[in-house]
């Protein structure tokens, strides 16, 4: 059994439901083998995987409405993954990664509860070569870019993941790194728009950040 605590939430995505399995709070931590110790993983940082969080949503708005037709897409970073699960349910190429050691699990779990093939998962982390993991038309993530040092190794997988004709599309609320990062993947041939996205067709509010959409080898898709 278990020694962290989880709920579930619901949560509408393009005038879809989709119910979700997430950690409690913020507080949750059980790493009893190790796992998460021996990957970096502070038992601070343990519990904000398996959360739901603003940009994750506005994420998945997005990829509800993106043009996906013959795109192989990966998701860095997936967390509990409300992105992949709407791309899968469109019929999406998706594969999502992460690092923490109860992603996969959970993605499996949450995808059987909204009636959904399994997602294609791959353990990732960034500062490590996966040459099996082959490239891709789109990448993307949300809320990545908290340190200076996440947005140099975001832009290291992109540089080995993202085909010659690509796309990148990321939702950032502000951590300060977008520029610093832009520059990184404009070295990588990535030109860049920037817009802002409702939280869903009904929602009054905006999201209070951006939702960054660079493109290389192509004519960028207005998001």
């Amino acid at each position: 059994m278990s020694s962290y605590k989880t709920r579930n939430v619901k949560v509408s995505v393009g005038g879809r439901s989709y119910l979700l399995r997430i950690l409690s709070d913020k507080q949750q931590f059980s790493d009893p083998d190790g796992h998460g110790n021996r990957l970096g993983i502070s038992s601070a940082q343990w519990s904000l995987f398996g959360q739901l969080w603003p940009s994750s949503h506005v994420l998945a708005q997005a990829m509800y409405r993106f043009d996906i037709q013959g795109k192989r897409v990966l998701e860095l970073g997936c967390g509990i993954a409300l992105a992949s699960l709407v791309l899968k349910q469109r019929g999406a190429d998706v594969v999502a990664s992460d690092f923490h050691p109860l992603a996969e699990s959970f993605l499996a779990y949450n995808a059987a509860l909204n009636a959904l093939p399994a997602v294609n998962y791959r353990q990732l982390r960034w500062g490590h070569d996966a040459p099996a993991l082959g490239t891709f038309d789109l990448i993307i993530a949300s809320d990545v870019l908290y340190e200076r040092s996440q947005a140099d190794l975001m832009a290291d997988v992109i540089k080995r993941h993202a085909k010659s004709k690509a796309e990148v599309v990321i939702t950032d609320p502000g951590r300060g790194n977008s520029a610093h990062f832009g520059r990184l993947l404009g070295q990588l041939g990535f030109e860049f728009t920037s817009t802002r996205c409702r939280m869903d067709d009904s929602d009054a509010e905006p999201f209070r950040g951006q939702l960054l959409h660079y493109s290389r080898g192509m004519i960028a898709v207005t998001t």
